[in-house]
């Protein structure tokens, strides 16, 4: 594990390159571990606190490991009108999880998003690139067994 931590940051070496080290660091773990900020820190000579700043302001960058699959549930107005709420909190009952969690087996983490582009098969999710549309509780529960 420290090799590709090392080699991640010989890649780089300026402060400027901050979100590329990010990206390189989360695509290789799945996420940017306290670990990892302190190794940046060290390396670019950046206070571990903006490291965290940039971190925490692009929700792109995740601070604990994901599940295998990503399940993003859209909750854009096309979406809304058509109840994924409802759908937002039979996912959450299916999976005993909270927006943002991961299921306990490690399989599935919950998120919610404002659009997925996908308005004409609304109420839609994604899980992990594949859209699924014009969801009901009873189609969520056979997607769900497909994985």
């Amino acid at each position: 594990m420290m090799a590709k931590i090392d080699d991640i940051l010989a890649k780089y070496d300026s402060a400027h390159e901050l979100i590329d080290m990010l990206e390189d660091i989360q695509a290789e773990y799945g996420y940017i571990s306290e670990e990892n900020m302190r190794k940046v820190e060290q390396d670019l000579k950046i206070p571990l606190v903006d490291i965290y700043g940039v971190v925490t302001f692009y929700s792109a960058f995740k601070l604990k490991p994901s599940g295998k699959h990503t399940i993003k549930v859209c909750t854009g107005t096309a979406c809304h009108v058509k109840k994924s709420d409802s759908l937002k909190e039979h996912l959450m009952k299916a999976l005993s999880v909270k927006e943002g969690e991961t299921t306990s087996d490690g399989k599935f983490t919950l998120e919610l998003v404002n659009c997925i582009g996908a308005c004409a098969k609304s109420p839609a999710m994604m899980i992990d690139e594949k859209v699924y549309g014009e969801l009901t509780a009873k189609k969520i529960d056979s997607i769900l067994k497909e994985y």
